[in-house]
């Protein structure tokens, strides 16, 4: 593997084998699993640093990449089942355990005006307007996409950590240069999921 030193975008993470042919069954991190379809061209991403963070994208220097032939693909059971040129076998498929499956972030679906990827709100600072005054509730740190139709987002703030809802009806303003989300969330809300 190669050092590369652009930023990446994570669009899946390899979990185990899948079949005897050598294709794995991955876990699907992207907001747009259709668009393998139109991708052939990826790249497989790994380092022992890069496995321990919670962001869905990685920073210039952090991983170390090897470009690989997306040959076929299947949505399975809640991820992805990828098949890549060269990995036959079981064997081969077991080598691609915890790899990242990424693109180069210039390569990513636009998106329209006013909407951003949910990776890209890790590190704003999310801050309620329901109130007479804004408050800073703390720094989004992951995104959660497994509970449920609506993402979580991991925040945390001075009590701790708290799960937010991205419910489009909260969210008022994304302001992804400055680094700031701001939402009007219902009363009550960050007693409740603060753990």
């Amino acid at each position: 593997m190669t050092s590369a030193p652009e930023t990446w975008v994570w669009l899946a993470r390899v979990r185990s084998p899948q079949g005897r042919k050598g294709e794995v069954f991955a876990e699907i991190l992207t907001d747009f699993p259709e668009k393998f379809a139109e991708r052939r061209h990826l790249f497989l991403l790994g380092a022992p640093d890069l496995l321990l963070l919670g962001a869905r994208e990685t920073k210039p220097t952090s991983p170390q990449s090897r470009p690989v032939e997306l040959t076929n693909y299947w949505l399975h059971k809640g991820g992805i089942v990828l098949h890549f040129a060269g990995v036959d076998s079981i064997s081969a498929a077991e080598e691609l355990n915890g790899l990242i499956v990424a693109i180069p972030r210039a390569e990513r679906a636009p998106l329209a005006e006013g909407e951003a990827y949910v990776g890209d709100l890790i590190g704003c600072i999310l801050v309620d307007v329901a109130g007479p005054e804004p408050v800073q509730i703390g720094e989004i740190e992951d995104v959660d996409r497994s509970v449920g139709p609506v993402p979580l987002l991991v925040v945390r703030g001075a009590r701790g950590e708290v799960l937010i809802p991205f419910a489009r009806s909260y969210l008022r303003h994304i302001d992804l240069e400055g680094r700031r989300m701001e939402m009007a969330l219902p009363e009550g809300l960050i007693d409740l999921n603060v753990r």
